[in-house]
């Protein structure tokens, strides 16, 4: 039985279902990058171009997200962004449907990495490769290893020469993701390679909003909950998962898919790729101590490769492709 009061609390739920600034009912549809940066206008004038930024769709969605906290304080706000990212997980539903999960790649990596750095060249090129080879990519949808990821995917079917002629853009008009020109040369990209061809998945979220999605990523899934996010990037991407250098939040994804190949969480362990000798094994370690732990039984079912060598990863990821002991449901 209602009350009187239970029925007032709805009337304020509806209410604030319509007021927020963000499509609750998503209806079975990712985002795209001109429906994220809906009113964004990409100007050389950088102050008109922070402020053009300031106002499109994706701002204005992460200004509310911090006003009503990154733990929703009410709980009306809490039901709207769970209704939000149940919408977008029922679209990553469908959209798996159609691109094979078993040839998804998954790559992870800082989002500080410059565009100025050859690992982010490496991580573009070899994307692009992938791509090519039949591949889709997807990775968490933000700057730096993320958006090189991406962008190598949208570069896909271009010659080398384009795609290094690209990455010189982006680089000599924003290094990071905090110059302002960062998001303006993206779409300037995009605009001069256009392409309909081939995908590419980006799974950001809101909780690192302060972060812009990579709009080279053709299918955007941006969730509130970072948790589902995170867990739906390694779940998804059976085809196996590169790494390359990063910090805390890549680590936390190398230990995440370790257990989730560990104990076949998914019927299914995929390869764990990790780019970089010198820096998963002098800078931060963590390869001889998993490869260590593998020896003595601590972990079991991790396929692991150690190289610098982006053919040899291309290599290990066909490979696993003729050998997948898994069977789709």
């Amino acid at each position: 039985m209602i009350s009187n009061p239970d029925f007032e609390k709805v009337d304020g739920l509806v209410e604030w279902l319509r007021e927020v600034p963000y499509e609750v009912l998503r209806h079975g549809r990712l985002y795209n990058a001109e429906e994220l940066y809906q009113g964004y206008e990409p100007s050389v004038d950088v102050v008109k171009d922070r402020v053009s930024f300031a106002d499109c769709y994706d701002s204005r969605v992460y200004q509310h997200f911090i006003k009503q906290g990154k733990i929703a304080r009410d709980i009306n706000e809490s039901v709207a962004r769970s209704m939000h990212d149940h919408g977008i997980h029922t679209a990553l539903i469908e959209f798996l449907k159609t691109h094979d999960p078993l040839r998804c790649i998954g790559i992870m990596g800082g989002h500080a990495l410059l565009r100025t750095d050859p690992m982010f060249a490496s991580v573009a090129m070899l994307s692009k490769r992938l791509t090519e080879a039949g591949f889709f990519m997807v990775s968490g949808g933000g700057p730096g290893a993320m958006e090189a990821t991406h962008l190598g995917a949208w570069l896909a079917g271009r010659t080398d020469e384009e795609a290094q002629e690209a990455i010189r853009t982006l680089a000599a008009a924003a290094a990071s993701f905090k110059d302002g020109a960062w998001l303006s040369s993206a779409f300037e990209v995009m605009r001069r390679y256009p392409q309909e061809q081939y995908v590419s998945l980006g799974v950001p979220t809101w909780l690192y909003g302060h972060e812009p999605s990579t709009p080279f990523a053709t299918h955007i899934a941006k969730y509130f909950v970072n948790s589902v996010r995170e867990d739906t990037i390694l779940t998804i991407a059976f085809g196996g998962i590169i790494y390359t250098p990063g910090s805390a939040g890549t680590l936390q994804e190398i230990f995440q898919n370790a257990v989730q190949n560990h104990y076949l969480s998914f019927g299914i362990a995929s390869p764990m790729i990790f780019m970089g000798k010198d820096f998963w094994t002098e800078d931060v370690p963590v390869y001889p101590m998993i490869h260590q732990m593998e020896e003595r039984g601590r972990y079991k079912n991790l396929l692991l490769t150690l190289t610098d060598d982006p053919f040899e990863i291309e290599r290990v990821l066909k490979d696993f492709q003729k050998t997948i002991p898994y069977v789709k449901p």
